[in-house]
């Protein structure tokens, strides 16, 4: 199991950065174009709740779409959620994005517990690309971030 951690200060109020967050559009916003992002569930409400079920296709290797199922499994209003992966490129996928409140805004980290498929080449597979790619997924992130809210 791999664990990537990610913090980010946001100059804006709490209840601003959880409105965007929480909202499933606006996933494809903070996500780089070249992973082919595209949410397939129909009639997404505008926050995520616990055991909603979002699916999506993407492509995280040489531009071949798959499936990708997660589940909101936990939700507390305006302090973190918890997303879980039901199908998709990784054996276990589990995202935690927190926020709290700081002077001049809020800051936000995200602890990402993932497992690579097919075991030592999954291993393998993380020292040479994966833990790279996902590095950069959440630096664009960032930078998606802070062009909407501004620098803090």
């Amino acid at each position: 199991m791999y664990t990537l951690e990610t913090s980010q200060k946001i100059p804006a109020s709490q209840a601003e950065v959880w409105d965007f967050i929480s909202s499933p559009v606006n996933l494809k916003y903070i996500t780089p174009a070249y992973m082919g992002f595209d949410i397939t569930s129909r009639n997404l409400p505008d926050k995520m709740y616990p055991g909603m079920i979002i699916t999506y296709k993407v492509s995280p290797l040489f531009n071949f779409k798959m499936d990708w199922v997660t589940e909101i499994t936990h939700v507390a209003d305006q302090q973190y959620f918890v997303d879980e992966q039901r199908i998709g490129p990784y054996s276990i996928w589990h995202h935690q994005h927190h926020l709290k409140s700081i002077a001049g805004g809020v800051e936000m980290n995200d602890i990402v517990s993932y497992l690579p498929p097919f075991g030592p080449l999954g291993s393998i597979a993380n020292r040479l690309f994966i833990r790279k790619k996902l590095k950069e997924i959440f630096d664009f992130r960032t930078a998606a971030i802070e062009k909407k809210f501004g620098k803090y």
